[in-house]
């Protein structure tokens, strides 16, 4: 009989942990439970992927009337209706919640609706007073977001909240230049609402590829957002609706006890940049980053090692300090990214449950930013491979028939990343309608170790958008 209460005992209810859990329990036969405090799905099924995909769909409609009435339909602009669709999609995530705890109670698995944190290395106390002993314990808590350190930052919204809304804000801005600021820019541009976004960097997107970074910016300009790069927030206060023109005083930007009727269904937002500039916008938005959920859960007194920004340090075997505690996804701020934090759960099970050392792959991962157009990406920028190694680039952008038919500006790019010396394909950069689901195949190419030449031979898909990827023959340029 076992010294445990069980073999596994997870924190958190994420992607993750509950992939962890339901393996461990349902293929390798071990006694596992799983403590979530919140809801079972995670930041991708209840505050995350889910969702602003959901959005992302939504948003999209708003292009359909014009271009319909370019191909001849008779079709009238329409209004959006944040109510209807936001009971839709409280209603559609309800229902993955209930798959998930089916899943788990199905293979087996108890679960705790409470806080769990580590007492010793082998034993989790939860916040029902109860505690549960465990061979190995793994951690999978997940991350979330962060507001800089401003006064006032708490009349902002960050991206927990946007789900949340009574009521669509007419106007918003948005702080940040990485993929959530910019697909949450697009998200609610295309549901109605005036968006201005600041980044103090000089493109929005910093690490991806610049060819494509720089054509999605023009893209978001085009279709009427207010991008502003080199500018950030340097202050930020409630403003009445009559006072709106009136200069700030410095003092509206110390604490103000009347904060929480500020924000999208309450008083308007003063906001000052570092252009001088003073503006009033019905929310702030920040999409500054995002930190790792492992504040209180007791890991350094066990001698857990974390890095600055609280993630927790692992091995390539996801293992901590402590040899009996593991820790999976985002609170070890590796590639944050959902199908990366199942397939650590994933080689973690096979690891320590089926005796098979398993190190999680985390080279040439595909990944897709929902703006609007899409970008897919897979492997290595230019900028990344250039001072790699000598290159070749292949790059096409131009008007897609679709749109170029309805005459509309939008353009696509399709960029290859070319070794000269291996002729490897290095990267892959789409920016298009339905990039994300391109680069999923070319990302099976791409991990095979495809060539250009390999491109070369496959025939082209007439006519599409991705034929490009096959057809171009000459380099854009070398390096």
């Amino acid at each position: 009989m076992s010294d445990f209460d069980y073999d596994l005992f997870v924190i958190g209810g994420g992607s993750g942990g509950v992939r962890a859990a339901r393996v461990a329990a349902g293929e390798a036969g071990a006694k596992v439970a799983l403590a979530e405090e919140d809801r079972y799905g995670g930041t991708c099924v209840i505050r995350g992927c889910v969702p602003k995909k959901l959005m992302v769909f939504a948003s999209e409609y708003s292009e359909m009337p014009g271009q319909a009435r370019a191909y001849g339909w008779d079709m009238a602009d329409g209004e959006f209706n944040w109510t209807t669709f936001r009971g839709k999609l409280d209603a559609e995530l309800d229902r993955l919640e209930g798959v998930y705890r089916k899943l788990l109670a199905g293979s087996g698995v108890e679960t705790f609706d409470a806080r769990a944190k580590l007492k010793d290395a082998h034993t989790v106390e939860l916040s029902t007073g109860e505690t549960k002993t465990a061979k190995h314990i793994l951690i999978a808590t997940g991350g979330r977001p962060v507001r800089p350190d401003l006064p006032n930052a708490h009349l902002g919204m960050v991206s927990d909240d946007i789900f949340h809304l009574d009521e669509l804000p007419k106007s918003v801005l948005i702080i940040g230049g990485g993929y959530i600021a910019c697909e949450f820019a697009c998200i609610l541009h295309g549901l109605g609402v005036e968006v201005t976004q600041y980044y103090r960097g000089a493109q929005i997107l910093r690490g991806f590829d610049e060819e494509a970074r720089g054509l999605i910016a023009e893209a978001m300009k085009e279709r009427g957002i207010k991008l502003h790069t080199g500018t950030d927030i340097v202050a930020m206060g409630t403003a009445s609706h009559d006072d709106m023109t009136l200069p700030v005083e410095e003092s509206q930007y110390g604490h103000d006890e009347t904060a929480e009727e500020a924000g999208p269904n309450g008083k308007p937002i003063r906001v000052k940049a570092t252009n001088g500039e003073e503006q009033t916008f019905d929310a702030v938005f920040f999409a500054t980053g995002r930190k790792p959920n492992s504040d209180d859960l007791g890991l350094e007194e066990l001698g857990i090692k974390m890095a600055r920004n609280g993630a927790i340090e692992v091995d390539d075997y996801s293992q901590t300090a402590v040899p009996s505690v593991y820790a999976i996804g985002d609170v070890t701020d590796r590639v944050n990214l959902t199908p990366v934090a199942i397939r650590e759960g994933m080689a973690f099970v096979e690891t320590v449950f089926h005796g098979n050392p398993t190190k999680v792959d985390h080279e040439l991962i595909p990944s897709a930013i929902f703006t609007q157009p899409e970008m897919g990406t897979v492997g290595l920028s230019e900028e990344a491979a250039r001072e790699q190694e000598p290159i070749e680039v292949y790059c096409a952008s131009f008007r897609p028939m679709q749109t170029a038919f309805a005459d509309q500006p939008d353009r696509v790019m399709m960029k290859l990343i070319v070794s000269q010396e291996t002729r490897k394909v290095l990267g892959c950069h789409i920016v298009a309608p339905g990039a994300g689901e391109m680069i999923q195949l070319a990302g099976i190419a791409i991990k095979m170790g495809a060539t250009k030449e390999d491109f070369d031979r496959t025939v082209a898909v007439h006519p599409t958008m991705s034929e490009e990827i096959v057809t171009m023959r000459n380099p854009t340029r070398k390096s």
